[in-house]
């Protein structure tokens, strides 16, 4: 529950050191304002079982179904999206304050347990439900959890500022400091390559982890920019959410090039939840305008179309896409999730 105010509550008065390894900006803030299109697209909401659930991530299993964390509730759900049908999960210890989650190549469903300071594995199967808790007290408040190819789990931290490493085989953790203070650890991606980036949403900054080392290494995007999401594409770029200015970013991790786009929603359009679709597009949401959007972004015309959520959206944190072209979305204040289907 605590991204609410992290906005509120980095100060911004982050240090600005960290590592600055040639990257060059592309920046376009100066270009005129383009024509935004109409986006065709039909989005299907259901509402969660449980009141004021506060669906917060969702994620998507091998069997297709659309999983989300709901905060409040302490619970994880699962929606059949043949059926429409909503099962829920609650966990075992109270106030776990779930948050990201995603799935492994089995169909267990392991997420962040905010609240409590722990990750968890749901086996959906059984319920039965596992807990990896933090080997440092400090470390109250995992975030944002993604597997890389060989199943090693890694994950953020919003405020204890560290970015950690679990493996599944042993239940080890093993935490990395972050060198800028106050970086506030939020989105995560593994490339191709299997080095996980991640946001700095307290600064203006991207870093990465060598996987075998844990060295991290920093790299600072545009002045003002505060990266909150990331999307990794199918070439092994990165495309990000500036919630801050209301840009739509791309880094280059192999040239270190950095491009930015404005949002059509304008400087307080606050993007949030982004996904890359396997036709290459860039999806994302407006949490800042009412209602929210949802964006698409074609990188090939460099041309966006918008469309409104039909519930409003109530923030969509973040959103996941399928490989056959879908989108799942956890629409956080608004209780219900969705998914979005393009026109044929």
């Amino acid at each position: 529950m605590r991204d609410r105010n992290a906005w509120r509550m980095t100060g911004f008065a982050a240090a600005l050191s960290g590592t600055v390894l040639g990257i060059f900006f592309a920046a376009r803030a100066a270009a005129p304002k383009a024509a935004v299109a109409e986006l065709k697209v039909t989005i299907r909401e259901w509402d969660v079982p449980t009141p004021n659930s506060r669906p917060h991530d969702p994620a998507l299993a091998p069997d297709g179904s659309l999983w989300y964390t709901g905060q409040v509730a302490n619970k994880l759900g699962r929606l059949d999206p043949g059926t429409g049908q909503i099962k829920e999960f609650p966990l075992k210890t109270p106030g776990s304050g779930p948050h990201g989650l995603v799935a492994d190549r089995e169909g267990n469903i392991w997420f962040t347990a905010i609240a409590k300071s722990y990750v968890g594995k749901l086996n959906p199967t059984t319920g039965e439900v596992t807990e990896y808790h933090m080997p440092d007290s400090r470390t109250a408040d995992p975030h944002t959890p993604v597997f890389d190819r060989q199943g090693i789990l890694w994950f953020t931290t919003e405020r204890a500022n560290v970015v950690g490493r679990l493996d599944p085989n042993t239940g080890g953790i093993k935490l990395i400091e972050v060198p800028t203070p106050h970086a506030i650890p939020y989105g995560i991606v593994v490339t191709p390559a299997g080095v996980p980036y991640f946001c700095e949403f307290g600064t203006n900054k991207l870093a990465s982890i060598d996987p075998k080392t844990l060295a991290v290494t920093e790299y600072t995007m545009p002045e003002g920019a505060h990266p909150r999401r990331l999307a990794l594409a199918s070439d092994g770029t990165i495309f990000y959410s500036d919630y801050a200015r209301g840009y739509l970013g791309h880094f280059n991790p192999a040239t270190r090039k950095v491009e930015e786009w404005p949002s059509p929603g304008g400087p307080g359009s606050k993007p949030y939840g982004i996904a890359v679709s396997p036709d290459g597009m860039v999806w994302y949401s407006e949490s800042g305008v009412s209602p929210n959007t949802l964006i698409r972004f074609d990188p090939r015309t460099q041309t966006f179309a918008r469309t409104a959520i039909p519930s409003g959206g109530g923030v969509v944190r973040n959103m996941v896409a399928t490989p056959d072209g879908k989108l799942y979305l956890a629409c956080s204040g608004v209780n219900k999730v969705g998914i979005v289907e393009t026109a044929k």
